[in-house]
């Protein structure tokens, strides 16, 4: 059966969130039934949607939706079409919004361990946690109130689940690494595999250096699928609080990802780089081992870091696509930039004599 929800019990329940969302005001039938939330295109009689990007404005006269959330500054134009919740933030909205929508639609959480799952007695279960099918949980860990593991989880020995943490299905947590409160680790996750490190030998193979550190992982942090957090070479690999990672992340031994940073797919960060607080790096971009961001740093899709960025701002280093022909053109002139500058330098050195020679 479709859910349903009158649109003022919707936005009650928001209002009385915990941490709840902006404040907001209905304009409108409280009593109109809402049964999904969808885009302005496409909308119908029963969607709540919303506008927050004003390239979408255009769509707002034509679209069906029973409700639009909106900023202030278009409150009476989308008025103008029905109901409206009037926010400053229309989006954070919105992300409350799917946050609760998503409860009331989530199967019932059910506590207990299923019968195929293999528990080592010595791990400590909290009764209010679930554990799915053929999941397997090692000596010494512990699975704290609320938290969920996933079907066929791999939790090992010593590793720690904290409270309320989901873990999807086939979701690896290694020997002693730990997930703290609240988190969100999706399908394919492996947290704590070996870093990669390697020293060469003089007869030209690679010895292995074992990673004896481990992964610790913040509160209210979520994971994509089929993200990689290696464990440390001695010390720990760290995921602050707050932490987005999109799906195919790659982080490296020995990083520290400060609070509340936000990567996008493809990321891929080396080992011992160290990034502050609030950074937030676009899809494929890559960060060079042992380098240091600041607080506060956004790195555009595709862009590789180089070298450690001190001042917080925006940061691009892509090569501008081109047709191939013109893109081979440009970067054989690019190689050559170094030898120009050389020639350029020489240049300069010749004419100041006769500069200063002409000074009165």
């Amino acid at each position: 059966m479709t859910a349903s929800h009158a649109l003022g019990e919707i936005v009650a329940a928001l209002a009385a969130q915990q941490r709840g969302a902006p404040a907001a005001e209905l304009v409108g039938d409280a009593e109109l039934r809402i049964t999904r939330i969808g885009p302005l295109d496409g909308a119908d009689s029963s969607t709540l949607s919303f506008l927050s990007n004003p390239r979408y404005r255009s769509q707002l006269a034509q679209t069906a939706a029973a409700c639009v959330i909106v900023a202030p500054a278009l409150a009476d134009e989308a008025a103008a079409r029905g109901a409206i919740i009037r926010c400053d933030d229309p989006y954070l909205y919105f992300a409350h919004l799917t946050q609760w929508w998503a409860r009331q639609a989530r199967p019932s959480f059910v506590t207990g361990i299923h019968p195929s799952a293999v528990v080592d007695p010595s791990a400590d279960i909290d009764p209010a946690a679930a554990v799915g099918p053929l999941a397997v949980i090692e000596a010494g860990a512990v699975v704290a109130a609320g938290a969920s593991i996933g079907a066929h989880c791999f939790i090992g020995a010593d590793a720690r689940i904290g409270e309320s943490t989901r873990l999807a299905a086939r979701v690896t947590v290694a020997t002693g690494c730990s997930i703290g409160a609240r988190g969100i680790v999706h399908s394919g996750a492996v947290i704590g595999a070996d870093g990669f490190g390697f020293a060469p030998a003089r007869d030209g193979h690679w010895e292995k250096i074992e990673q004896l550190g481990a992964v610790r992982i913040g509160d209210d942090v979520e994971i994509g699928a089929n993200t990689c957090i290696d464990r440390g070479a001695l010390d720990d690999t760290v995921i602050g609080d707050g932490v987005k990672l999109d799906n195919l992340v790659q982080i490296g031994h020995n990083v520290i990802v400060g609070a509340h940073c936000a990567m996008a797919g493809c990321v891929g960060v080396a080992g011992s780089a160290v990034i502050g607080a609030h950074c937030s790096i676009g899809g494929g971009a890559i960060v060079l081992g042992h380098l240091q961001l600041a607080e506060h740093v956004v790195i555009s899709a595709a862009t590789v870091v180089t070298r450690s960025i001190k001042q917080p701002g925006l940061y691009s280093g892509v090569f501008p696509i081109d047709d191939n022909a013109s893109w081979e053109k440009n970067a054989a002139t690019l190689r050559q930039l170094h030898g120009l500058r050389d020639r350029l330098r020489a240049l300069e050195q010749r004419a100041r004599p006769a500069q200063d020679e002409q000074q009165p």
